[in-house]
């Protein structure tokens, strides 16, 4: 299933730098492999989850947005 996760973080109503800093803290009480499911509403996180995946090896499942709310499901990288 596309939109299976095991945990979300809600980052709505939040803006730039606090949704990647909570993104930063909670990615780490995910077990590696696993489904974190963002949710936000600052349109600079489409910029910014992107490369905070990319620089900390993280797999960008998928990313949407959808009436101003963006919904991203990143994969914990690492053993």
């Amino acid at each position: 299933m596309a939109d299976a996760y095991e945990s979300e973080l809600d980052a709505r109503g939040l803006f730039c730098p606090e949704p990647v800093m909570m993104l930063h803290n909670r990615i780490n009480d995910v077990l590696p492999g696993e489904i974190l499911r963002v949710l936000a509403t600052d349109p600079s996180t489409t910029r910014d989850i992107p490369r905070f995946c990319q620089f900390l090896g993280h797999e960008l499942v998928s990313e949407a947005e959808k009436d101003g709310e963006y919904v991203y499901l990143i994969r914990r990288g690492g053993a």
